[in-house]
């Protein structure tokens, strides 16, 4: 059995991102390798040091120092939501580096923040097509599940329906609501609300063929673009998708939890934007939630 918290703590040690976690005083609690390597300061020196004591000379293009207002890490602590930046370091051997900067707080069960994360991405000589596809990786990927996010959503259907005109290559579509997810935040915490969209993400993803697209929609939903399907293909695609949620393996606090999800899957039609193809892919996820959840409910069967 892998030890996860063990896996996590070795996969952001090995980022090629710089990474660091403070507690709710800003004081350094972890610093990894990436952020020794960017910086040139070693752990020893950061941890059980306090951002507010300016070892980290974060500063704007015109060499002035980031103060709160503009530090994505205290944003982001203060306002309880993600922040980003460009920003620049100047090292000890005089070496200046631009960074591209995201923060995230840390919340316990009851919302409040109790830490941050912050993560950097050294930007220095790298040709601007490169960074800015860096930039707009970063941006697009939701930070819980790490699943396209909506911007990203939203990008994929352009492509798919011009595609679609194009070279008259159909594609179906899946929206995806986790069953009964609010009593699993009221009974178990919001941390167990997080881990329970993250394994629903795991299981798209590990599973997923290489042309199947999934994101997060918001809160507990999320949409799947199916691409090389028919009409019959696109019912077993989700079909099989609900059974691996179904059959996940989830315990909190030694008790199993009973994970389902409702979808509802279509076609994309001749005269559909990505709004109308939504719209009735959410309908059908609503009937599904009404016949008595954890199915998949298509308009090609109602047809």
């Amino acid at each position: 059995m892998v030890n996860r918290e063990l896996y996590n703590q070795k996969l952001i040690e090995n980022l090629h991102d710089g990474v660091y976690f403070v507690n709710s005083e800003y004081v350094i609690k972890f610093w990894n390798t990436a952020a020794e390597r960017i910086t040139g300061l070693s752990s020893a020196e950061v941890l059980e040091t306090s951002c507010k004591d300016n070892l980290l000379q974060f500063t704007d293009a015109q060499d002035q120092h980031l103060d709160g207002a503009h530090n994505p890490l205290f944003v982001s602590m203060m306002h309880g939501k993600a922040e980003e930046n460009d920003a620049y370091f100047t090292r000890r051997d005089g070496k200046k580096i631009h960074l591209f900067m995201r923060a995230n707080p840390v919340l316990d069960s009851s919302g409040s923040v109790i830490g941050g994360i912050h993560l950097f991405t050294d930007l220095t000589g790298k040709p601007q097509e490169s960074r800015l596809r860096e930039l707009e990786k970063i941006a697009m990927l939701d930070h819980l599940t790490h699943l396209a996010n909506r911007a990203y959503i939203e990008k994929e259907f352009h492509s798919r329906i011009q595609e679609k005109n194009r070279y008259q290559l159909s594609f179906g579509v899946i929206f995806i609501d986790i069953d009964f997810f609010k009593n699993i935040n009221d009974t178990y915490g919001h941390d167990a609300g997080d881990m329970v969209l993250k394994r629903v993400a795991e299981s798209f993803t590990k599973s997923a063929r290489p042309y199947d697209f999934f994101g997060r929609w918001g809160g507990e939903e999320f949409v799947a673009i199916i691409r090389n399907v028919d009409k019959q293909t696109l019912i077993m695609v989700g079909e099989r998708y609900r059974k691996l949620v179904q059959s996940l393996d989830i315990e909190i606090g030694g008790k199993k939890l009973e994970v389902t999800v409702s979808m509802g899957a279509t076609m994309i039609e001749p005269a559909d934007d990505m709004s109308s193809v939504i719209q009735r892919a959410d309908k059908l996820m609503y009937v599904s939630k009404n016949e008595g959840r954890n199915r998949l409910t298509t308009d090609i069967e109602m047809s």
